[in-house]
């Protein structure tokens, strides 16, 4: 929901928006179930946190397999640098003290959270600030630092500090989970399946089982990584686990509501509809009823994050005078809300052109502050739905397809500035596809004529700026972003975006500032190699990113482009894809064909994402009879054109293989 977008012209009638940064700014603490990653400023010597998980799992008598794979599932074993979650949740075990995390939280740099409907340029007032929960009003299971300071006997200072002494926290609160439900403290990871349910904070028992099958998915598989205080963790595969499952039915959680979701079965999810209502001089929200896949392909799934807290998007998804998404994730335990069937067309992208042939998921989270949001439960809840609805409607897993908010192309000239910038360059695509069981991977040979973005997320760090205060730089963090530059050297001026500053302003560093840079996964056409650095065609430009052998940042890919057809000195680019006038029936006016600010030169060659015709979804109405999808006979290639996606008309090019 990053930033602000409209589409002016692009939706059969305007539609008003609402700014959600009075509500982030306030929902920051909203009561959630204690799962977002941070904390744990002291820094461990090289090697120690392994050894803090084997001491605590040997004091509380926990198995270590199970504490290792919960504190992966909770942060990554990741410290933050102390800083608390959002949720007041501190440490690699995120013991969550909302008391101390809410009287220092400062939601200032969070940004305004605004998200567009279809089209109004106007802006509305902002939405009713909810009332932020009193911590005494929150449930003692939400609220595990001080439960793990009376177990452990631990100042809550050191708790919510000390890397170990967190671990520790964490170890003891299972060991107590366990004893609660009845259970010895056995050797055998398999015993524990109903105390790691009860450590996720979950009130009902789908959730609560969802949360324990994917820690036990951990320590079946294993893993081993460095986190970001260098610290080598590693936990041993056991792949012949098999937990004692029915332990979470004696854990007296109420029973979770699936009724009418789409969601695979392997994630937790709920209904919670958005409102399909009509309300003054003939308006209506937040979203349009529809017949998708029958009357219309759906082509793309947009990530976006919601920039507020959990409860206040929910409060806004349900509003008729909002804007509305398919699904929300929500970050502490992956769990998922549904508000729109994917039959109907959610008003999330700021162009209508994508809202029509897409499914909009929103993760509960802040690109500023990644490590606060976008928990392991939230990757893997989100890759497992992702992967559900792209089997169900044939929609291929790759960067032109899995669009981020930040790619999708402004409709008009006119929006491009106002494009939203969401999940942003901390969203880890890298292990998002992992996860999605399509690993982005190098294809073989030197020549094939493209690059696919693939930094190495944790050791890659461009410097941002911005997240807290303009013009100030970010905390070091990992980055599936790369940035580009006029020239093969570090100090060359970054590439300009004429369409994100029409008056020809410089490109920044600002952690929302996409005018150039390219992200994880996008695939480019090679425009030539000096040394340690490549070029790719950017917007019409050539543009130069580092790229060096012993850490490249991009790597050999070859498949489709498309150039102008021979004698074209320059080709139109669009933001969408919409028909020929002579397509559109009585009665259904005609929308522009309106070209973006760039242009495509002869000699330049752009990576196809796919080839689509013309289309146009008609829905003016609350009522649905004068609904229709005009279809033309003009084709368009999607291609990756920038940052963002973009679309030509097939008639203006040649379809090419990249090898060079």
């Amino acid at each position: 929901m990053r930033g602000s977008a409209t589409d002016s012209g692009a939706s059969p009638r305007g539609r008003t928006r609402r700014t959600a940064g009075a509500l982030a700014s306030a929902a920051l603490l909203l009561p959630l179930l204690g799962a977002a990653p941070s904390g744990g400023g002291s820094q461990l010597p090289s090697a120690l946190l392994q050894n803090a998980f084997s001491s605590a799992a040997a004091r509380y008598e926990v198995p270590q397999s199970v504490l290792l794979a919960v504190s992966y599932l909770q942060s990554r074993w990741d410290a933050h640098a102390g800083a608390p979650s959002v949720t007041g949740g501190y440490g690699p075990m995120h013991l969550t003290d909302a008391r101390t995390a809410l009287a220092g939280t400062d939601a200032s740099h969070h940004g305004d959270g605004t998200e567009d409907a279809r089209g109004d340029e106007s802006r509305a007032p902002r939405l009713p600030v909810p009332r932020l929960p009193a911590v005494a009003e929150l449930p003692a299971r939400l609220q595990t630092l001080t439960r793990a300071a009376e177990l452990t006997g631990i100042p809550a200072e050191r708790l919510r500090s000390d890397p170990a002494a967190n671990v520790a926290g964490g170890a003891a609160l299972l060991a107590s989970a366990q004893k609660q439900s009845g259970e010895p403290l056995s050797e055998d990871p398999a015993d524990w399946y109903g105390a790691v349910a009860r450590y996720s904070g979950a009130d009902d028992t789908t959730t609560a089982a969802r949360y324990a099958d994917d820690v036990f998915d951990v320590i079946r598989q294993g893993e081993r990584r460095t986190t970001d205080a260098g610290q080598r963790v590693s936990l041993t595969a056991r792949p012949e686990l098999r937990p004692r499952t029915a332990q979470v039915d004696r854990g007296g959680l109420r029973a979770a509501d699936a009724e009418g979701t789409e969601c695979p079965k392997s994630v937790s999810c709920e209904w919670i509809p958005a409102p399909y209502e009509e309300f003054g001089d003939g308006d209506y929200g937040n979203h349009d009823l529809g017949d998708r896949p029958a009357a219309q392909s759906i082509e793309y799934i947009v990530i976006h994050d919601t920039e507020g807290a959990w409860n206040g998007v929910l409060a806004m998804v349900q509003d008729p005078t909002y804007v509305s998404w398919q699904y929300s994730l929500r970050s502490t335990d992956g769990h998922i809300a549904q508000h729109v069937k994917a039959k109907d067309v959610a008003w999330h992208a700021g162009n209508w052109y994508v809202n029509a042939k897409s499914i909009g998921l929103e993760h509960e989270g802040f690109l500023t502050a990644p490590d606060t949001w976008y928990t392991e439960a939230m990757y893997r809840s989100s890759a497992r739905l992702v992967k559900y609805l792209a089997r169900k409607y044939d929609i291929p897993l790759d960067r032109q397809h899995i669009l981020g908010h930040d790619t999708v192309p402004g409709p008009t000239a006119a929006n491009v500035p106002s494009m939203h910038t969401d999940p942003g360059p901390y969203w880890d695509w890298r292990h998002y596809f992992a996860l999605l069981g399509k690993p982005l991977r190098a294809q073989p040979g030197k020549h094939g004529g493209l690059v696919t973005v693939l930094p190495e997320f944790r050791e890659h760090q461009p410097e941002f700026t911005g997240c807290v205060t303009r013009g100030v730089p970010c905390a070091a963090h990992g980055s599936s972003a790369v940035r580009l530059r006029t020239e093969p050297r570090e100090d060359a001026p970054l590439v300009k975006d004429i369409g994100l500053r029409p008056g020809g302003g410089d490109s920044t560093t600002d952690v929302n500032d996409v005018g150039s840079r390219v992200s994880t996964g996008q695939r480019y056409a090679v425009a030539g190699r000096e040394g340690d650095w490549t070029a790719i065609w950017y917007l019409g430009q050539k543009a130069w990113f580092r790229n060096p052998s012993a850490q490249p940042t991009a790597v050999n890919a070859s498949g489709p482009v498309v150039t102008p057809k021979d004698g074209l000195t320059e080709i139109p680019v669009y933001g969408r894809a919409y028909p020929e006038k002579e397509a559109y029936p009585e009665g259904v006016p005609v929308q522009s064909v309106s070209p973006l600010p760039y242009k495509l030169p002869a000699g330049q060659r752009y990576a196809v994402g796919g080839k689509v015709p013309g289309e146009y979804f008609y829905s003016p109405t609350f009522d649905t009879a004068p609904h229709r999808v005009v279809r033309g006979e003009d084709m368009y290639y999607e291609i990756q054109f920038g940052h963002r996606v973009a679309f030509v008309r097939a008639a203006d090019v040649r379809l090419l293989r990249s090898a060079r």
